[in-house]
């Protein structure tokens, strides 16, 4: 009986210190990364990339004699374009 009493005693100290959480706000010493990787994937960096992966599927297609390599550049630019508005939308969407 008096381990319970202790117990519930500790357990209701614990929630009344205990502060709120803010599991759902971001710190904003990340700010300057995810601006800097938005803009890299977004701007030239990653149309240069998604180019030289068609590109690159595109050789790899034709050295092989089939379109899937090619495809699969085409799926990787695709998700360059589209992907960083997805995840942009997921992470800021309000419930």
């Amino acid at each position: 009986m008096r381990k319970t009493a202790c117990t519930t005693v500790v357990a209701l100290a614990l929630v009344l210190i205990a502060g709120s959480a803010l599991a759902g706000t971001t710190g904003t010493e990340f700010q300057t990364m995810y601006t800097t990787l938005l803009n890299w994937v977004t701007g030239f960096l990653g149309k240069s990339i998604a180019i030289a992966a068609f590109i690159l599927g595109a050789g790899i297609g034709i050295a092989r004699s089939s379109p899937i390599p090619a495809l699969v550049g085409v799926v990787f630019a695709l998700f360059m374009v589209y992907v960083p508005n997805i995840i942009d939308g997921i992470m800021t969407a309000v419930i």
